[in-house]
C-alpha cells in the first residue's frame, strides 16, 4: 500500500473518529495529529477511550465513523497488517516478548532472514547489534534470553522490534509502566532518540513528570472526547491535569463563556 505524501500534512491524522461497542460509546469525534519528528502524549484517565482509539490505529478494531489520514491521504486500516505495511507501529503494555527466546530471536520473531531457506543467524545477529547500537541500547548480550534482562531493558528491545521494519509513526503503550527510576530514564532517553531520528511518536502514559519530560504536545481525552491539544513548552502540569479531571469544566467556567458570570 503507497500512499503519496501531501506538503506539510501530519504524518498521522485522525478526523472525526467515533466508535461505539454496543450502548457505549467509547470515542465521539476524536481529533488528532501526529507530525514527523514530534512526541505526541495522550493522556486522560481509566475509560477516557485512549486504548480504543490506539487500537482503531492499530488495525484492531475499526472506527465506526471518522476518517484517518496517512501522510494527508484517507487510509482504511481493516487489521494490523494493514497498519504495519503503512509504516505504523505499536508497542503494547505487555511487550509480548517470548522469555525462551534471545534477544535477536525476538527482534526478528516472524521477520526472520533466510538465506537459501535457512534461517541466517549471522546476518540476524549483526543487524540487531547494528540496530541496538544506533538507538543507543546496552544490554549484556544480543544472544541473552530475554527472561534474564531488566524490565527497562525488556521495553528497550520491544520498541527497538517495533523499528525493525522501518516505520514512520509508534505507538507506545504506557512504556515506563512499573519500571524504576534509572530504567525510566534509560525508556525515555529512547522515546527522545525516535523522535531525533524524525519519527512520530505517541505516547501513552499515566505519568505526568514523564510527559512533561519528552512530549511536545499533549492531547487529552476525556469521556471519550477531545479536551485540549497543548503546547508542553507553554503549558502547565496543572492545566493538563486540569484538563483530565475536567476540574475547568464548571458552573463558573460556563457562566463566563456565556457572558452571564456577575449579572444579577
Amino acid at each position: 500500500m503507497t500512499v503519496a505524501p501531501t506538503a506539510a500534512a501530519p504524518v498521522l491524522a485522525l478526523r472525526g473518529i467515533s466508535k461505539r461497542f454496543g450502548a457505549v460509546q467509547a470515542l465521539t469525534d476524536i481529533e488528532l495529529e501526529v507530525p514527523a519528528g514530534q512526541v505526541v502524549a495522550l493522556v486522560g484517565d481509566n475509560g477516557a477511550g485512549k486504548s480504543t482509539l490506539v487500537k482503531s490505529v492499530a488495525g484492531v478494531n475499526q472506527p465506526d465513523e471518522g476518517v484517518i489520514e496517512w501522510q494527508g491521504r484517507p487510509v482504511t486500516i481493516h487489521r494490523p497488517q494493514d497498519a504495519q505495511h503503512l509504516g505504523i507501529a505499536t508497542v503494547y503494555q505487555d511487550l509480548a516478548l517470548c522469555d525462551n527466546l534471545d534477544v535477536v530471536g525476538n527482534l526478528f520473531l516472524g521477520r526472520e532472514i533466510r538465506r537459501f531457506g535457512v534461517l541466517d543467524e549471522v546476518e540476524m545477529e549483526k543487524r540487531s547489534r547494528e540496530l541496538l547500537n544506533t538507538l543507543s541500547i546496552r544490554i549484556p548480550s544480543v544472544r541473552i534470553p530475554i527472561a534474564s534482562l531488566s524490565g527497562g531493558q525488556r521495553q528497550t528491545v520491544a520498541i527497538a522490534r517495533s523499528l525493525i521494519g522501518e516505520p514512520k509513526v509508534v505507538i507506545l503503550d504506557e512504556p515506563t509502566a512499573a519500571l524504576g527510576v534509572e530504567q525510566t530514564a534509560q525508556v525515555l532517553d529512547l522515546v527522545e532518540r525516535l523522535r531525533d531520528r524524525g519519527l512520530g511518536v505517541i505516547l501513552i502514559s499515566h505519568n505526568m513528570a514523564d510527559v512533561m519530560a519528552v512530549a511536545d504536545q499533549v492531547a487529552v481525552l476525556r469521556l471519550g472526547r477531545n479536551n485540549g491539544v497543548f503546547d508542553r513548552r507553554s503549558t502547565s502540569q496543572e492545566e493538563i491535569i486540569s484538563a483530565i479531571t475536567g476540574a475547568t469544566d464548571n458552573a463558573v467556567t460556563r457562566r463566563k463563556a456565556r457572558g452571564t458570570e456577575g449579572k444579577d
